[in-house]
């Protein structure tokens, strides 16, 4: 029983290793875009914080969503963000377990490029759109008669780069539409809906999107306007962005390319080139153009013009 432990723990270490040099050698590549990703998010927070300087309170606008759901309160209100924990949590998981699995059908660094690549595109909207207009906040902090409802005028420069974080992150007022927690939301669902492999999961992920929707609005967080927008915006914003960038490589073909190869890996590839070198093809991948076959005879692309003759027996 211990030897069989120790074997399965051995393959499981030999696994992560494996992926780990694979995930460093795409990190070596595209960590410029990682870098950027993550650059923006600060900067979207700084820009959220901005908007708060700017931000007035007053009376809560008429809303479709207050009329039709109750209120939670304020004892309640850690359940909206208990459930965006819940999926943020789960979905970062889920990004790294090509590490410890060994169904792996994506690769941690580049999923994340493409995440942050959503992620920044649908928050540059958000910020020019909360920008142009600022709402009075329906949150509970940001109603008449809050001290948090307009923050101070800054003391120095540096009190405004550093955010305030994370309170001045949970207590921010004015950026209202759209919802940021429905665009990492949304982006989270909408990659695992096309890149995951459990039909159970996917569903429960939409399930839990349109309960985050919900609970948003009965915590008072957001107008129902701000969730609205977010959910034709972000589903857009990922649909014509993953169009333009390149797709995910298919790991049963490039992964041959990037995890390194064991001494009988390289045998075995030696004697299948060996092997298909006999039969008449190259042994690289480029070389495999189409050929025709006429009266048992292989014509290559560049002989088509003599095909007519073979099969007339000249």
């Amino acid at each position: 029983m211990s030897f069989y432990i120790g074997r399965e723990a051995s393959k499981l270490w030999k696994r992560i290793c494996a992926e780990i040099t694979t995930e460093i050698n795409l990190l070596a590549e595209n960590w410029k875009y990682l870098l950027a990703g993550l650059v923006f998010q600060y900067i979207h927070g700084l820009a959220a914080r901005g908007v708060h300087y700017l931000h007035r309170p007053g009376p809560t606008l008429q809303d479709v969503g207050f009329f039709l759901l109750p209120e939670l309160g304020q004892d309640k209100a850690y359940i909206s963000e208990t459930l965006f924990a819940f999926i943020f949590v789960s979905f970062v998981l889920w990004t790294f377990h090509p590490f410890i699995l060994k169904s792996r059908k994506i690769y941690t660094v580049l999923i994340w490029c493409r995440v942050l690549a959503f992620l920044v595109a649908s928050q540059l909207l958000r910020i020019i759109t909360f920008y142009s207009t600022q709402l009075p906040g329906p949150n509970y902090h940001c109603r008449e008669g809050s001290k948090l409802a307009t923050l101070p005028r800054p003391d120095s420069v540096l009190e405004v780069l550093l955010i305030n974080f994370p309170r001045g992150v949970v207590y921010g007022c004015g950026d209202l539409i759209f919802s940021s927690h429905m665009i990492f939301t949304l982006v989270f669902v909408l990659t695992y809906h096309k890149y995951g492999t459990r039909r159970s999961i996917k569903q429960l992920g939409w399930l839990l999107a349109v309960i985050q929707s919900l609970l948003i609005v009965a915590s008072r967080k957001h107008y129902t306007v701000d969730v609205v927008v977010a959910w034709y915006t972000v589903n857009l914003v990922v649909f014509f962005i993953d169009k333009k960038l390149a797709e995910l490589p298919d790991r049963s073909i490039a992964a041959a390319a990037l995890l390194p190869l064991s001494i009988k890996d390289k045998e075995s590839r030696t004697k299948e080139e060996n092997h298909k070198l006999l039969n008449g093809n190259s042994g690289d991948p480029a070389d495999r153009r189409q050929r025709t076959q006429v009266n048992g005879k292989i014509i290559e692309d560049g002989n088509t013009l003599h095909a007519d003759s073979a099969m007339n027996g000249a």
